[in-house]
């Protein structure tokens, strides 16, 4: 089985990643497509729809998640990270990936005004294939 550090930092420069949350309503699974960042086995996404995007308040209701990054499913528990001390690194992890931002320049209002959340990926099982 490869090593689920090496397998998410072999894939850290991807554009985007698949989310499965389990619909609040439904109980039913519900993937996007979104932008991530990486940092060891954290991964970090923006919600620009705040608590209002569908997929924030699903993983609020059932926080745990997968994500399908370089083909493989990976399992992890997701919380909002506003207010907490890995806020600002968030930000500039994804500011700096998708955006180009540096030292000393002012977030975008997307980086500055979206909702961050954190993804544990450390707790979750990772498998080949789809969701």
């Amino acid at each position: 089985m490869i090593d689920l550090l090496d397998h998410v930092s072999s894939h850290a420069a991807d554009g985007v990643c698949h989310l499965q949350t389990t619909g609040r309503v439904t109980g039913r699974p519900r993937t996007i497509e979104i932008w991530f960042a990486l940092d060891g086995p954290r991964l970090y996404l923006l919600a620009g729809g705040r608590e209002g995007a569908h997929w924030v308040r699903n993983l609020q209701a059932d926080p745990s998640v997968r994500v399908r990054l370089g083909g493989r499913t990976i399992g992890g528990r997701a919380r909002t990270v506003e207010g907490d001390p890995v806020e600002d690194r968030a930000r500039r992890l994804l500011a700096t990936k998708y955006q180009g931002w540096r030292e000393g320049e002012p977030l975008s209002v997307w980086a500055a005004g979206s909702l961050p959340v954190e993804i544990d990926l450390a707790t979750g099982p990772m498998r080949d294939g789809g969701q």
